[in-house]
């Protein structure tokens, strides 16, 4: 047995700065790779920024005043994190819990989808847009959560953002993932009144149903 099998869960109280995130990440994905620390699922909201992935497309960036700008190493191109948003940074041994990106990311995705539906919203994948999309009806949806992951030697980091209460005007400075022809919403938007604590309670449950830790 691994001397750090168990996997650890942390949440932090307070807004994170996203370079102090990063910072942490690096730290604990080379602890993982040398079996100095164990696998990670972290909880976190950050204070109101920009991220842009590795797809980014200068043109999405509407309004480069509104929040701090970070460039990342994860996939994808601009999305926004701020408070009412639910942030879990994912740090898991994927060497050794099967090296398939493409599974992971559908694990990712069935994770948050299963979590959605106890909270009675529904969300779905569509082909070719990474993250869960939520039916609008009359034709309409909108993106309530965004997928972003990095690997480095098979660990895997950054994670998945889930829209809870967060003030969604501040998309309007950015293409979120590059899609125009669809907004975002939140459950809030959605008229579910959930607390951040419910929410994670509900994400804790369902990612140890389908990463069977």
């Amino acid at each position: 047995m691994r001397q750090f099998d168990k996997i650890e869960w942390k949440t932090s109280s307070k807004p994170v700065p996203y370079e102090d995130a990063v910072g942490e990440m690096e730290t604990r994905v080379a602890q993982i790779r040398n079996n100095t620390g164990s696998e990670i699922v972290w909880f976190l909201e950050h204070p109101p920024l920009y991220t842009a992935g590795a797809s980014a497309k200068d043109s999405d960036l509407l309004d480069p005043e509104a929040f701090p700008v970070h460039k990342t190493g994860r996939g994808g191109q601009y999305t926004y994190h701020g408070p009412g948003q639910r942030i879990v940074y994912v740090m898991l041994d994927l060497q050794r819990r099967g090296p398939d990106l493409h599974q992971f990311v559908r694990d990712l995705e069935q994770w948050l989808i299963d979590s959605l539906a106890e909270l009675g919203v529904t969300g779905e994948r569509r082909d070719g847009r990474v993250g869960v999309w939520v039916p609008l009806g009359a034709g309409r949806e909108a993106k309530i959560a965004a997928l972003g992951i990095r690997v480095r030697r098979w660990v895997s980091f950054h994670g998945i953002s889930l829209n809870v209460a967060p003030d969604l005007s501040h998309y309007e400075g950015i293409v979120a993932c590059g899609v125009q022809e669809h907004g975002v919403t939140s459950l809030e938007a959605l008229g579910v009144a959930a607390s951040m604590a419910e929410v994670d309670a509900i994400l804790k449950e369902k990612f140890i149903t389908i990463f069977d830790v």
